[in-house]
């Protein structure tokens, strides 16, 4: 075994230790999605007086602190995104009504002087303010009063604490107490009321909550002219049951948002719906993880068993650094780390792929020299094939929203460790096998020293696929043009996350069919109710703007006919959220165009750079457009797999180029339509391995995964084989056809990646005969 070999045995076992270590110590982050509760977004908006800027979003997130732990939520998370918008995440919340209406009230609380009853026929859209303004509001009668300019604000609080005050018959009341300062004023305040005649208006202090008289106490009659109330004992009551006075007092002790906010999107999931995701992502991750493994052993023998080691320890090692990082799993993050395990064989395809063809062209070639061999050439291929897919993986984490981000950390986390296992792990275990003298003797079971059965077949056949490259773009147009047809025929049918409104799941105990739940909906005032089915039985209902309130009428009109309903999923996305998360989708898939054309006009010509871009283009127009005939919804999930398939569609065109790249460079004067068939011919078997080795995991994940995963599965299933289509019969013509339009050379010969003269064996001294 050489030293380079121990190196890499040495550094693997030490990661897989560290790896296994963080696994049966720490536990994963789990999203909402995964763990059931509520998570909102909610947007600051600018006020008459302050702006919603980073310092005031900031002070607002501290003030909703408050009041979210005194709700008693179990582990909140609240955090700012960007400059004026702010998460909150309550875990197992699956009724937000109330943290809704705690979280979005400002609780702007002033006390006013009493002028009087307003006269009749007084602007009621006054606004409060200092010096003559006058705010005109009915009391807890409906008797409308006339307003003093704030006298003092909330701000002036020190604590307010609900109590049950029996002996006076008072019921629930709010106790305040002042801070030093506010404490004075309020005495003057009270004092100036004294001045009135007992049962005059004037004698009254309004205390006015968000634009509301809560409560207008009379002074008391005790009370002198100029003397006031002490800060210490005043209440506010207004006949509150123990729920209105406790969150009464929560607000004013939390303090006023500095600005108001609003709730733009709104997400709950129920427990069940996330245990349920959690198992059919296992199952599917074991079941796809094996039939991969499966199938690399039955193609590449001892070599495959030994890679499906490596991708054993790449499922160690991606998951230890997602719970090591902290990374928060979500659902999409969940199909990432599933969907990996299936790209993770990609590079060592490759290797074993080349290894192949330095056996086939040099039979007598010892294994271990041609397996360096095809490690030093399939570097460049595996390197460029996964910057493009960490490329789409950093569109997604920086242009997409909510879990989708999940997605882009787990996919780009994967793609580093499929690396390591791939060109580390795999490769010390595959060069101490090679090392042994019975896998040397016996050729046969090693799986690389024989040609592949897809190898033998391409090479007895030998198809002529370019002589007329222009029929393979008619093809792929007509394709193109079917799947534009669906998009305006049929039209894409967005999901609630790009139009705003609201989509709730509920599971019923006895069945409902779509129709009676639709009658239903309507008779209860909810006309515009869009009724489908979900899930096993589940009820799927899409509306407009639908408040917290409103969504409780409509899930108790629904179980006059279902029984009990519980609600699986509710999704809320306000408009002004659902244009911006439509712009942005369409921003990511514009730089994910022209990152991948800007990287792949570096790396080849720039002819090959657009034949890739082209292909890619073509995958996507068709993946949508298939989507749209099958009335299937495109929302963020579908986003990320989206930008998936645009990473894995340039990770095949770039593995074909960069094989015509290194034929082309030996072979300059033959043509490039003959150079461009090899290479082409030599790639399918990667290509095809490759491919299942993904189907399989996306297969699994389709059947297993229930709602929330077969779209995402669905699009990536499509987009793979179209993929795979593309990379060959899209790209490569059309960059056969542009070439006839330069003049630009052939490649210089060396021009590639030049192979290093391989590390002889330890028993060998160099002499030949």
């Amino acid at each position: 075994m050489t030293r380079a070999t121990t190196v890499r045995a040495v550094l693997a076992a030490a990661v897989l230790l560290v790896s296994v270590f963080i696994t049966l110590t720490m536990s994963p982050r789990l999203g909402l999605d995964l763990q059931g509760g509520t998570r909102m977004v909610l947007q600051a908006e600018d006020s008459a007086t302050v702006e919603a800027d980073r310092e005031t979003t900031d002070r607002t997130l501290e003030v909703l602190r408050q009041r979210i732990d005194s709700l008693g939520v179990a582990e909140p998370v609240l955090t700012r995104s960007g400059e004026d918008r702010i998460i909150v995440e309550l875990p197992d919340v699956q009724d937000p009504r109330q943290a809704a209406a705690v979280i979005g009230r400002t609780a702007q609380l002033s006390f006013h002087a009493v002028q009087g009853a307003a006269p009749p026929g007084a602007d009621p859209e006054a606004r409060p303010g200092t010096g003559p303004d006058r705010l005109i509001l009915p009391d807890e009668q409906g008797t409308r009063l006339d307003l003093g300019p704030t006298r003092l604000s909330g701000a002036g609080v020190k604590d307010a604490t609900a109590s049950f005050e029996a002996q006076q018959a008072a019921g629930w009341t709010v106790k305040l107490d002042f801070h030093k300062d506010a404490g004075k004023d309020w005495t003057k305040l009270t004092g100036e009321a004294a001045c009135h005649p007992a049962g005059d208006e004037r004698r009254r202090v309004a205390i006015v909550l968000d634009e509301k008289v809560i409560s207008s106490p009379q002074v008391d009659p005790s009370v002198g002219c100029q003397a006031g109330l002490p800060s210490g004992g005043t209440q506010i009551t207004g006949s509150f049951t123990a729920k209105e006075a406790r969150d009464l007092a929560l607000l004013i002790k939390g303090g006023a948002l500095p600005v108001p906010v609003e709730i733009v999107e709104q997400r709950t999931v129920g427990p069940t719906l996330g245990a349920d995701a959690i198992d059919a992502s296992a199952q599917a991750a074991l079941i796809g993880a094996a039939a991969t493994a499966l199938f690399i052993t039955i193609v590449y023998r001892l070599f495959g068993a030994l890679a499906a080691v490596a991708l054993a320890a790449y499922g160690v090692i991606s998951y230890a650094a997602l719970v090591g990082l902290g990374v928060t799993l979500t659902l999409p993050g969940l199909a990432g780390f599933v969907l990996a395990i299936g790209m993770a064989v990609d590079a060592n395809v490759l290797v074993f792929e080349r290894a192949r063809e330095e056996c086939q062209a040099q039979p007598k070639r010892s294994l271990r020299s041609a397996l360096t061999t095809g490690f030093q050439k399939a570097f460049s291929a595996v390197a460029d094939s996964n910057i493009t897919t960490l490329l789409a993986a950093g569109l997604l984490f920086f242009l997409g929203s909510g879990p989708v981000k999940g997605f882009g950390v787990t996919l780009a986390i994967g793609v580093l460790a499929s690396m390591f296992s791939a060109l580390v792990i795999a490769r010390a275990l595959t060069e101490i096998a090679a090392g042994s003298r019975f896998v040397s003797d016996y050729r046969g079971i090693n799986g690389i020293a024989r040609p592949g059965s897809v190898r033998t077949w391409l090479t007895r056949k030998d198809p002529q696929l370019f002589r007329k490259p222009v029929q393979w773009l008619v093809i792929s147009t007509v394709l193109v043009a079917v799947a534009v047809a669906g998009i305006v025929v049929r039209g894409i049918d967005l999901g609630v996350e790009f139009t705003g409104g609201r989509l709730v799941e509920y599971s019923t105990s006895r069945p409902v069919d779509v129709e009676t739940a639709r009658s239903t909906l309507a008779a209860a005032g909810f006309e515009d109710a869009e009724v489908t089915t979900a899930g096993d039985g589940d009820i799927s209902v899409r509306t407009g703007a639908l408040d917290n309130d409103a969504e409780h009428a409509l899930r108790t009109a629904l179980a006059t006919e279902g029984g009990e309903t519980t609600k699986v999923r509710d999704e809320l996305i306000g408009p002004s959220l659902g244009d911006e998360l439509r712009r942005n989708a369409l921003i990511a898939l514009g730089v994910a165009v022209l990152v991948q054309l800007a990287y792949l006009a570096v790396r080849f010509r720039w002819t090959f750079a657009v034949g890739s871009v082209v292909a890619m283009v073509h995958d996507v127009i068709i993946v949508v457009g298939a989507f749209a005939w099958l009335g299937r919804p495109v929302d963020g999930i579908f986003l990320a797999a989206l930008l998936t398939v645009i990473g894995y569609s340039v990770n095949d065109s770039v593995v074909v180029f960069d094989r015509v790249r290194e034929l082309w460079g030996r072979n300059r004067k033959t043509p490039l339509a003959t150079v461009s068939r090899r290479a082409v011919l030599q790639t399918v078997p990667r290509t095809v391995n490759t491919g299942m080795g993904a189907l399989f995991i996306l297969v699994a994940l389709a059947v297993l995964g229930g709602d929330s995963l077969t779209d995402f599965a669905l699009a990536l299933l499509i987009g793979i084989v179209v993929g795979t289509w593309s990379s060959v019969f899209t790209a490569v013509p059309a960059a056969l056809v542009l070439e006839r339009t330069t003049s630009a050379p052939p490649p210089v010969p060396g021009s590639t990646r030049r192979a290093r003269t391989p590390r002889r064996e330890p028993l060998d001294n160099g002499a030949r005969v």
